[in-house]
C-alpha cells in the first residue's frame, strides 16, 4: 500500500443485478484516484441467502469478470483493492427472505421471526465464505476483508443476547466465538498467503446483554492466536438493533422514512427515533474502545469512526494503530487524500449529517455533492 488510509467498507448501493457494475468500479476508481491507499468494495454477500439489501453484489464465479475488472481499474489508479464479505444472517429478512440467526428472533427490519440455523447450515456458510474469497482471490483483489460485525450472521452468534443455543455453537465465549474463528480460517485457507485477510469486529454491541469490551477484546485474542488474519477492522454497532451507535451524529429519520413504501412511511417517522438513536458525534469517537484492543493485542488494528483531520491520521499511527479507515468523509471529498498530500490539510468537509445512510438503495451518495 502507498499510504496507510483506507476506504472503508461503505455500501456502494450500485449492484442492482447482484453483479458488478460500470457504476461500481467508478465508484472505487474514482476513490483510488483520490489518494487512498486501499478502497473496500462493500456488503459482498457469499450466498443469495446472505443478502441483507435487495441491491448487493453476491460473490460467485458468474461475478469474477467485473470483479476482475474492477481490480484492475483501482490498480490502474495506483492503489490497493479489498472486498468485504459477510452473511447478513437475521438482516436478511429485510429482504423478504425468512433470514437465519443462532436463536430465533423477531427482526425489526421485516417484523418476523428468523429461524435457527441448523449445524449442516452453519457449515455450509463456512464453505460459502471461502468461496466466495477464493473467487476475489483470482479475481486480483488484495485483500479480503471477512464480516464479523455489525448484527451480521457471525456478530450474532458472537452476541450473548441473540445467541441462546444449548449445543457447541453457544453457551461459553468460547462455543459463540467457533463460528466466526471457522469462516477466518476457511477465507484464510481459500486464498492461501498471497492475498491478506482481515476481518472486521465489533468492540461492543452497542445494545443491553450484547458483546462489550470484555468478550470483545477475549474474542480478539483468539483470532489473533489462531493466526488465520493478518488485522483486525475495529467497529460498533448492529444494522439489526443499534445502527447509529457506529455512525454517530444526527439520526436521518425523515430520509430513512422516504425510502420505504408509502403504507409504512408514517409509523416510520413516528417510531424511527427508537430504532435510530441519536449520539452526539465526536472526532475518532471509536478510539477509546480500539485502544483496549491495541493495549492487549500485537497484531495490526485499523482504527476507523468519524475520522475527518489529518492530525487524527498521523496521531492514530502515532498510538500504533497500523491503519486508519475513512468512510463517510470519503463520500463527501473522494479526492481528500489527494488534497492533503498537495498541502491543504483542511479537515474533511463531511458534516456527518449521515444523510448518505438513505442513499443506499439508488446509489450511496453524499446528498451535499451535486450530480
Amino acid at each position: 500500500m502507498r499510504n496507510r488510509i483506507v476506504k472503508a467498507a461503505t455500501f456502494e448501493g450500485l449492484t442492482r443485478d447482484h453483479v458488478v457494475s460500470e457504476e461500481l468500479i467508478e465508484f472505487h476508481r474514482r476513490v483510488a484516484a483520490g489518494g487512498v491507499g486501499l478502497t473496500t468494495v462493500a456488503y459482498c454477500a457469499v450466498s443469495p441467502d446472505g443478502c441483507g439489501t435487495p441491491n448487493e453484489l453476491i460473490v460467485t464465479p458468474d461475478t469474477a469478470p467485473g470483479l476482475s475488472r474492477l481490480a484492475e481499474a483501482v490498480h490502474g489508479e495506483g492503489a490497493a483493492v479489498a472486498a468485504q464479505i459477510g452473511h447478513a444472517g437475521a438482516v436478511a429478512a429485510g429482504t423478504g427472505r425468512r433470514g437465519v440467526s443462532p436463536s430465533p428472533l423477531l427482526s425489526p427490519l421485516a417484523m418476523r421471526r428468523t429461524r435457527p440455523i441448523s449445524p449442516s447450515g452453519i457449515a455450509r456458510v463456512v464453505d460459502d465464505f471461502g468461496a466466495a474469497a477464493a473467487v476475489l482471490a483470482r479475481a486480483g483483489f488484495d485483500a479480503v476483508e471477512v464480516h464479523l460485525g455489525h448484527g451480521y450472521l457471525p456478530s450474532e452468534f458472537l452476541s450473548p443476547r441473540l445467541n441462546r443455543r444449548t449445543d457447541e455453537w453457544g453457551g461459553s465465549l468460547e462455543n459463540r466465538a467457533r463460528f466466526p474463528r471457522a469462516i477466518a480460517r476457511a477465507v484464510r485457507d481459500a486464498v492461501g498467503d498471497g492475498v491478506a485477510v482481515v476481518a472486521k469486529v465489533n468492540m461492543a454491541d452497542g445494545v443491553r446483554g450484547g458483546l462489550w469490551l470484555d468478550e470483545s477484546v477475549a474474542v480478539a485474542r483468539m483470532l489473533q492466536d489462531d493466526g488465520a488474519l493478518d488485522a483486525l477492522v475495529l467497529s460498533a454497532g448492529s444494522s439489526l438493533q443499534n445502527p447509529m451507535y457506529l455512525f454517530r451524529g444526527e439520526a436521518p429519520v425523515a430520509e430513512m422514512a422516504r425510502t420505504m413504501p408509502r403504507a409504512v412511511r408514517p409509523a416510520f417517522r413516528l417510531a424511527g427515533r427508537a430504532f435510530l438513536h441519536e449520539y452526539p458525534f465526536q472526532e475518532a469517537y471509536l478510539l477509546p474502545y480500539a485502544r483496549q484492543f491495541r493495549a492487549a493485542l500485537t497484531m495490526p488494528l485499523v482504527l476507523l469512526g468519524g475520522i475527518n483531520r489529518l492530525a487524527t491520521v498521523e496521531a492514530a499511527l502515532d498510538e500504533g494503530f497500523e491503519f486508519v479507515a475513512m468512510a463517510r468523509a470519503l463520500l463527501r471529498e473522494p479526492e481528500l487524500v489527494a488534497r492533503w498530500q498537495a498541502g491543504d490539510t483542511r479537515e474533511s468537509l463531511c458534516v456527518h449529517c449521515n444523510k448518505c445512510m438513505a442513499t443506499i438503495y439508488r446509489g450511496t451518495r453524499c446528498v451535499l455533492v451535486d450530480d
